[in-house]
C-alpha cells in the first residue's frame, strides 16, 4: 500500500512537470529545435534504447563510476576510522582537508589529463576526488561521536583491536558513514557526467555533448533524463545496502523508530 502511494505521488509529479513543459512549448514562440516537446524527447529516449546507444554509454559510465566511487569509499572509510581515533593527527590533517574539499574536481582536470591521459582514467580520478572527501569527513565525524559508554564497556570487557574497531566503533559510526555514502554518491555521479564531458569519447556525459554538437536537443534532454533516473536508482541501491547492514546489526531504521 505504501509503495502504491509513493508511486502515485511520483506519477502525479511527473504529469505536472510534463504538463508545464508542454504548455511552455505551446505558449512560447521558441522553435522546437531549441525547446523540444515531451513527445520529441520520448521518441528520442525510445530511439536511444532501441538501437542500443543508451546501454552502450551506460555500461561505460557505470564502469567508471563504480571504479572511482568504490575505491574512494574503501580508502575514505579506512582512513576515517583511523583518523577519527587519532585526534592529534586529525587536528593536523583537518585544515588540509578543509582547504582541498571545496575545490571542484573539475579544477584538477588540467593536471589529471596530463598525468592520466585521455579515456576512462581521468573520469575515474574525478569521481574518486568527488566521493572521497564527503565519505572521509562523515566517517571521521561518526567515529568521534561514538558513545563513550560503548568504549568504556569495551575497555572493561578487554576488547582490543581489531575487534574494537569492527564490533564497536564501525557499527556505532555507520549511520554517519551511510550519510556520507549518500552525499558522496550524489557528488560523484554529478562529476561523472562533468568528467565525461571534458575528455572522454564515450559515456552518458559524452552522449549529451555529442547530441549538442549535432543540435539534437531532444537527445540532450533524453540524456539528462537518463542521468537523473540512473542517479536515483543508485541512491536507492545505497539505501538498500544501508538497510541490509542495519538488519545484520539489528539496528532500527530512523524512519521506523
Amino acid at each position: 500500500m505504501k509503495w502504491f502511494k509513493k508511486s502515485g505521488n511520483v506519477l502525479i509529479g511527473a504529469i505536472i512537470i510534463i504538463s508545464i513543459w508542454q504548455l511552455t512549448t505551446m505558449l512560447t514562440d521558441m522553435p522546437e529545435a531549441l525547446l523540444p516537446t515531451p513527445l520529441m524527447v520520448a521518441q528520442g529516449i525510445i530511439s536511444l534504447i532501441a538501437d542500443g546507444t543508451f546501454f552502450e554509454h551506460l555500461s561505460v559510465s557505470m564502469m567508471r563510476f563504480l571504479a572511482g566511487y568504490l575505491s574512494a569509499v574503501v580508502l575514505a572509510v579506512l582512513l576515517g576510522l583511523f583518523l577519527g581515533r587519532m585526534e592529534r593527527l586529525w587536528a593536523v590533517i583537518d585544515p588540509i582537508v578543509q582547504v582541498l574539499r571545496p575545490v571542484s574536481p573539475i579544477a584538477w582536470s588540467p593536471f589529471i589529463v596530463l598525468w592520466f591521459g585521455i579515456g576512462s582514467a581521468p573520469a575515474i580520478v574525478i569521481i574518486f576526488i568527488a566521493a572521497f572527501f564527503p565519505v572521509l569527513l562523515s566517517t571521521v565525524s561518526g567515529v568521534k561521536k561514538v558513545d563513550q559508554t560503548y568504549l568504556k564497556l569495551a575497555q572493561n570487557l578487554e576488547i582490543r583491536q581489531p575487534q574494537l574497531m569492527t564490533k564497536i566503533i564501525f557499527p556505532a559510526a555507520f549511520p554517519s558513514i551511510a550519510n556520507g555514502l549518500h552525499i558522496g554518491l550524489g557528488t560523484a555521479w554529478i562529476f561523472l557526467v562533468s568528467g565525461e564531458m571534458v575528455g572522454s569519447q564515450s559515456g552518458l556525459g559524452y552522449l549529451i555533448v555529442d547530441a549538442r554538437n549535432l543540435l539534437r536537443l531532444d537527445l540532450v534532454l533524453a540524456g539528462i533524463i537518463f542521468i537523473g533516473i540512473c542517479g536515483l536508482l543508485l541512491d536507492k541501491g545505497i539505501r538498500l545496502f544501508e538497510r541490509w547492514i542495519e538488519k545484520q546489526w539489528g539496528v532500527v531504521p530512523n524512519d521506523q523508530k
